[in-house]
């Protein structure tokens, strides 16, 4: 089991919170199971609780996790790299989040951000939909539903 305190990602210094960041996902490492642990699983998982904790007001208040909304990342995987490719393809190839590591999550995270959105609130408008990748700029009536 792992003892996260979340006050320690609520900083708008992007040296602290990458610190923070980093001690944290070496510790998922090892707690994860041996057999599937890795860099890009442990920082993919904590990505999506960091990201779903500033999503939940009663979190995001108590800890002040709004002053890092700039700071915290898109969680990886071959959906968000697909579509991160797509506007940067000089990136290194997308091997699995399983081969994933410091040096290529930075790549991905740079041009995510070179975007001018937020990161960690791109993977929330991207999904996959009968094996189609959509997103809010490609409306879908599962989506967005016309109303007559």
């Amino acid at each position: 089991m792992l003892s996260l305190k979340l006050d320690r990602f609520a900083t708008r210094d992007r040296a602290a919170f990458e610190r923070a960041l980093d001690r944290h996902t070496r510790r998922l490492i090892a707690v994860l199971p041996q057999r599937g642990a890795s860099w890009g699983l442990a920082r993919k998982l904590l990505n999506i609780f960091l990201r779903d904790s500033l999503y939940t007001g009663y979190l995001s208040k108590a800890y002040g996790l709004t002053s890092a909304e700039g700071l915290l990342e898109i969680p990886l995987d071959s959906i968000t790299a697909k579509r991160i490719r797509k506007v940067a393809p000089e990136l290194p190839r997308w091997r699995g989040v399983r081969h994933l590591d410091p040096h290529v999550s930075a790549a991905y995270q740079a041009a995510r951000s070179a975007g001018g959105e937020t990161r960690a609130h791109s993977a929330g408008t991207w999904m996959r939909t009968g094996g189609v990748l959509v997103s809010d700029e490609q409306p879908n009536e599962w989506l967005h539903p016309t109303v007559a």
